[in-house]
């Protein structure tokens, strides 16, 4: 890690920061790659239970520095991740983080920003987000997920309108859309995130991970593929350490302490 990006763990959250604010947080390939080990630090610690991903400075990103990425485009690729980490975009370059991750965003949120957030799974937008997914205008394309996540959060024709103008929205129109699942003042986006990934760290890490997987496998494969998975993956969460703590707590009335055992 460099200093591109900042990492702090706060109890069972890791705290993860694009930190090239004189840039707006344009993602140069350093900025991707030191990300990608992030998630990787996230993914790998059975101590971490939830990631919060925020944006130094004035704004979350403004994408993708353009002037780099079109060497690397040339090649037909994104650049190769080291060992261990996970690719943020959810494509098919490395292993997927496997926890969630809550996305506190503000101000610019152009191109790649957007992708990240679609990549993640909640997304808590400040009051003065600017939005837009602009490659159109560049000739190019979304390559980061917008054209398949955007559907699935957004429906058909709210992806249209904006994939094929190019068009920018706001915080409030993203969430009356479905992007985003909260809206607050700028300044309290980051506060906002961590409240959510608390909440999620405080939950039995089997259960999280279940729930997870069984989301995105209806995704990827089907909603029968997933259905038919539900009941041989439940079987061995009925044997741990977590269920037990989570059916007895419910009976002595008490705050549940998981384990993920």
């Amino acid at each position: 890690m460099v200093d591109k990006i900042k990492i702090e763990r706060r109890g069972r959250v890791l705290c993860i920061g694009l930190n090239r604010p004189e840039k707006s947080n344009a993602m140069d390939i350093e900025l991707y790659i030191e990300l990608a080990v992030a998630y990787g630090v996230l993914d790998a610690d059975p101590t971490l239970r939830c990631g919060v991903l925020y944006g130094e400075g004035k704004n979350f990103t403004a994408g993708l520095e353009l002037e780099q990425w079109v060497g690397q485009f040339d090649k037909g690729c994104f650049p190769e991740l080291p060992a261990g980490a996970c690719d943020p975009f959810g494509l098919n370059q490395a292993h997927r983080v496997s926890k969630p991750i809550v996305v506190a965003a503000h101000g610019i949120c152009y191109t790649l920003a957007l992708e990240l957030m679609l990549a993640a799974d909640i997304r808590v937008a400040a009051d003065n987000c600017r939005f837009g997914q602009i490659e159109v205008q560049r000739g190019l394309y979304a390559v980061g997920g917008a054209t398949v996540r955007f559907v699935q959060n957004i429906g058909w024709g709210n992806t249209m309108r904006y994939l094929l103008t190019g068009d920018e929205f706001d915080a409030n129109e993203a969430y009356r859309m479905g992007l985003v699942q909260a809206v607050c003042p700028a300044g309290q986006q980051f506060e906002e995130a961590m409240k959510i990934a608390e909440r999620i760290a405080q939950q039995a890490p089997l259960g999280v991970a279940a729930t997870l997987g069984s989301a995105r496998l209806s995704i990827s494969h089907g909603e029968q593929i997933a259905i038919d998975r539900l009941i041989p993956d439940l079987l061995p969460i009925l044997g741990s350490d977590d269920f037990k703590e989570g059916v007895n707590s419910f009976l002595e009335r008490r705050s549940a302490s998981f384990t993920g055992n």
